[in-house]
């Protein structure tokens, strides 16, 4: 029995023009990992932090964003193996735990990339991104972030932090630079390139 083909599908989702615009260089972005890749809870127990809740749509934009030529790096304030695990199973290779100091990170990596702060992206949501998100390109923020990073933000995400904001954030940079209509209906196919 033949495979049927599959209905036209075109982008239902859109931005406004001036997001887009702001957003059309970018070439590698940042993600805070606690109230942005989660929804910010920590669990702690004795023996450390033992679990956290990731969002599998934002799995996939972080996965898109790679395939749409944007890095995506992971800069976060905490370590714990659960993110560890998370970051290294979306095969994300620039990834900084532990850090203090995330303007210094982000200079490094920005030299190492050949790219400059006009080629970022940064989405956090507390005050240690506001030296990324004030330099960056363009800066995204989920609804549950401080009210001081929302007010900077190029973009606030309608959904919340843990719950698809990231990848809204993704699908937006997929669309401001032209990739997202393509990665779209690239999945019409499966995995294997068998249409």
């Amino acid at each position: 029995m033949p495979v049927p083909t599959p209905r036209p599908l075109n982008p239902v989702l859109s931005f406004v023009p001036e997001l887009l615009q702001a957003a059309r260089n970018v070439r590698a972005a940042i993600f805070d990992v606690d109230g942005v890749l989660t929804d910010g809870g920590l669990y702690i127990g004795e023996h450390g932090e033992d679990f956290k809740a990731f969002n599998s749509l934002d799995g996939h934009g972080l996965k898109l964003l790679a395939q749409g030529g944007i890095t995506p790096v992971v800069i976060t304030g905490r370590d714990s193996p659960a993110v560890r695990r998370r970051v290294a199973d979306l095969g994300i290779t620039q990834a900084y735990y532990g850090v203090h100091d995330k303007l210094s990170v982000a200079n490094t990596l920005l030299h190492a990339l050949q790219l400059d702060w006009g080629a970022l992206a940064a989405m956090g949501d507390d005050w240690p991104d506001l030296p990324l998100m004030t330099r960056a390109a363009f800066a995204c923020a989920p609804p549950n972030a401080h009210a001081e990073v929302r007010a900077i933000a190029h973009h606030t995400t309608r959904a919340s932090g843990g719950r698809g904001a990231a990848r809204e954030c993704c699908d937006l940079l997929l669309m401001a630079t032209g990739r997202y209509t393509d990665l779209l209906r690239g999945h019409l196919t499966t995995l294997d390139g068998t249409p």
